[in-house]
């Protein structure tokens, strides 16, 4: 029986309220839901709106690609739990390497937000990886185990089992380049160990397209792929399921 996999999509600053509507038009005449498929989606701020609606229509999930730790307050620019749960949000990737590297998030803020994501009821979507010059020096496993150590150390084993973990080398995002299917794996299997619970869910993100997805999503412990440009457009997105199957 095939593995269930698990197919993110994070836009970043792209599509506008009105281009997730045509996304989503276009969506459902060629998505075709699987038992074993789980499609989410995780557009900008201004169009979550636009995404709850159409995501609901297909039957898909989706999510806010950050969130500040507090309810409310004087925190100019930011967005709250609350007001993402209003719109019916669940889902919220955090420690994106944009975030951590362009935005100066560090490990200490990100595992506010975790906990608050999880207090909240709602799943976090927790990125991590290494950039390439730590890869070049060795130090690939050393980055990443600060970097998920500190997001979960002060979490039950029920609250780190709910965590969807995504690793994504730096140094693959948006570059067109890819970690090899086994780069990929020995870093998802030793992130298992780490976190120590054979059955949370870990996603490779970096370059993800139907021409690797087969070869990628095929090793035992990567369960699915947090998309960045392949997922703008539903055909690019869904071809690196059906590559996979195929």
């Amino acid at each position: 029986m095939s593995k269930k996999i698990y197919l993110y999509g994070n836009w970043k600053m792209n599509m506008t309220a009105a281009e997730t509507k045509k996304f989503f038009d276009e969506f459902s005449g060629v998505y075709k839901p699987a038992d074993d498929l789980e499609v989410g989606v995780f557009s900008p701020f201004t169009s979550l709106w636009a995404l709850a609606e159409g995501a609901k229509k297909c039957n898909v999930v989706f999510g806010a690609q950050n969130v500040y730790f507090e309810e409310k307050g004087a925190f100019t620019g930011e967005v709250s739990i609350p007001m993402l749960k209003e719109i019916g949000v669940k889902y919220v990737i955090l420690g994106h390497s944009e975030r951590r590297h362009i935005f100066g998030e560090s490990d200490e803020m990100i595992a506010k937000k975790v906990k608050a994501v999880l207090d909240a009821g709602m799943i976090p979507v927790l990125c991590y990886g290494e950039k390439l010059e730590e890869r070049e020096s060795g130090n690939t496993f050393t980055v990443m185990e600060r970097q998920l150590k500190s997001a979960i150390k002060d979490l039950t084993a029920d609250e780190i089992s709910k965590i969807i973990y995504a690793y994504e080398p730096v140094w693959a995002i948006g570059t067109g380049k890819s970690a090899t299917s086994e780069q990929a794996q020995e870093v998802c299997e030793w992130s298992r160990k780490l976190i120590a619970n054979p059955n949370v869910v870990i996603l490779y993100g970096g370059s993800v397209k139907g021409s690797n997805a087969k070869e990628l999503l095929s090793m035992k412990d990567i369960d699915g792929a947090l998309v960045g440009g392949a997922s703008l457009k539903p055909a690019s997105f869904l071809e690196i399921y059906t590559a996979y199957k195929n």
